[in-house]
């Protein structure tokens, strides 16, 4: 099984280096390292700031991949409008098992991703500047830069600057969960859609975006957008972070100018030479074939044209001899306990996503297939984010990407392969919790109380579903599928809405005196609900 890959992983470099510059020579550049290596920095004007952006064709780094020009232009019309200071907030979260990229650079380089928020928030009048994180190494690089520029989060400051810390989650890393966790509330999408460039941190305008973005942002401001230009394609200039794990030799994060071949990326780390498929963009990306990898070159355009993803720059192949159906299984379980499980189309359309491609693998026949397809469908455009919307991406790539293996575990026996866990995951299946310490946020703690249906009362109103989707499931008589489950912390709210609301009056709550028990003695609980899988991390 392929182990979780550290925060800072080897990195190398195709070319000549530009954000990677000076990793040669320390491990961590400190400010003064910092200015050897790249040299000072001029303030820019906003509009200034904005056409060097647009000449360069810089896009998020992230995985959307938006014009940072029309977001810059944004924020700063919508400022002067309203009249108020806008608010620029770098994110850190790198929460998918097989991205490192962002990670690397605030673990090596944090003044470089500082330069470009800096220029930013000059460029638009701001006086706030967040950085979000989700990793105790990334918590301390970015605080120590911080005070090396003698930024801080005073009052009397005139940047209030600091470092928002949440927990590692798939959902983490959303502008919307980001934007809310900095305002005080959970790190979790709030269910609506709204601007960040016209509403976001304390409903200012917030210009948000990748660590890298802003990285390269600061590198094209010193040698300009003709040098920057020199590098990489006409169209997509510059170079790309990438992080290449899966079936290699050397799990790695590369800096490589766009327009290098991706086969030639996975040979510096050690793929096998005609791999089965290469999964392309992290876990919210897209699988191409083997033949497909010989054609594809390093940039989102070309990725695109070749049904791939350069989204969160995680390069994945796996090889001839793995069962490439039960390989994405892992992963699509992964995704479906990422759910913040608020959205029925995720908490309860992804898990459905795995079972049926669970189904798949152990011989559920062509209804299995057909069930798996549908609920891809049905989970998209329909969440309060993107998640549901990118693993539904994933799961139909993977379905239209190994039709031969498909067509084995559909209409045969199965492929014959194994499942070698070659695409990472966190160590256990789990993420750390993100949490200083190690430890459980108190929304995330063992369970207090569990609840139970009465069958003699119980009618199959089903609502307790609708209220308490975390631990209630209705099977397909309409009646709940448990009898008792604990109550994750976070939902004990929700479970007494549950129980008051009850139109039979079924449900009682009781204490979890076992779970008091193994708090007491220090001992994990395991919930019986899904919710705690789900949000407990």
């Amino acid at each position: 099984m392929n182990e979780a890959l550290p925060d800072v992983p080897e990195v190398r470099v195709v070319g000549l280096p530009q954000l990677t510059s000076g990793f040669d020579l320390v491990e961590r550049l400190d400010l003064p390292m910092h200015l050897k290596v790249h040299g000072p920095l001029e303030p820019m004007g906003g509009e200034q700031l904005a056409k060097l952006a647009e000449n360069i064709n810089l896009k998020g780094r992230g995985g959307a991949g938006f014009p940072f020009h029309k977001k810059l232009r944004a924020v700063a019309e919508s400022a002067i409008k309203r009249g108020v200071r806008p608010v620029v907030v770098v994110n850190g979260s790198e929460d998918e098992p097989a991205c490192r990229k962002d990670t690397v650079l605030i673990n090596r380089a944090p003044h470089l991703i500082l330069d470009g928020a800096l220029l930013c928030a000059e460029a638009l009048g701001a006086r706030t500047l967040v950085v979000g994180v989700t990793r105790e190494s990334t918590q301390r690089s970015m605080e120590a830069a911080l005070a090396e520029r003698g930024l801080s989060n005073g009052r009397r400051s005139a940047l209030r600057a600091r470092v928002q810390r949440n927990p590692v989650r798939m959902v983490t890393g959303a502008a919307a969960s980001l934007i809310r966790s900095i305002d005080g509330g959970p790190a979790i999408p709030p269910g609506r859609k709204i601007s960040a460039s016209k509403s976001g941190v304390g409903g200012a305008p917030t210009l948000l975006s990748n660590a890298e973005t802003f990285a390269q942002l600061a590198i094209a401001a010193r040698i300009g957008p003709e040098r920057y230009g020199n590098t990489g394609l006409y169209d997509e200039p510059g170079t790309v972070m990438l992080t290449v794990s899966g079936a290699v030799a050397r799990p790695m994060v590369l800096e490589v100018p766009t327009g290098v071949p991706l086969r030639y990326v996975l040979q510096l780390a050690g793929a096998p030479p005609v791999p089965q498929g290469v999964l392309t963009g992290g876990y919210h990306g897209k699988w191409i074939d083997a033949a497909t990898v010989n054609e594809a070159i390093v940039s989102r355009n070309s990725l695109d044209a070749v049904g791939g993803s350069l989204g969160a720059g995680a390069i994945l192949p796996i090889s001839q001899d793995t069962c490439p159906l039960g390989e994405s299984l892992r992963v699509a379980q992964w995704l479906a306990e990422e759910s913040s499980g608020q959205c029925g189309p995720c908490y309860l359309g992804l898990p459905a996503a795995a079972r049926g491609l669970e189904d798949i693998l152990n011989g559920g026949g062509p209804a299995a297939l057909e069930a798996v397809k549908q609920v891809a469908r049905n989970v998209k455009r329909r969440g309060a984010c993107s998640h549901p919307d990118g693993s539904a991406m994933f799961l139909e790539s993977t379905l239209k990407a190994f039709t031969d293996d498909l067509a084995a575990h559909v209409l045969g026996n199965g492929c014959g392969r194994r499942v070698a866990g070659v695409l990472p995951l966190f160590e256990g299946g789990r993420a750390p919790t993100g949490i200083p310490g190690g430890g459980e946020s108190q929304d995330n703690g063992p369970s207090r109380q569990k609840i139970h249906v009465d069958w003699t009362l119980c009618r199959g109103h089903g609502l307790c579903a609708d209220i308490l989707p975390e631990v209630f499931e209705l099977g397909a008589d309409g009646f709940p599928t448990v009898a008792q489950a604990s109550v994750p912390r976070y939902a004990e709210a929700k479970a007494m809405r549950a129980v008051r609301r009850c139109p039979a009056l079924a449900l009682r709550i009781e204490e979890d005196t076992r779970a008091q028990e193994a708090t007491r003695n220090n001992l994990p609980v395991l919930s019986q609900g899904r919710g705690r899988r789900a949000l407990g991390r």
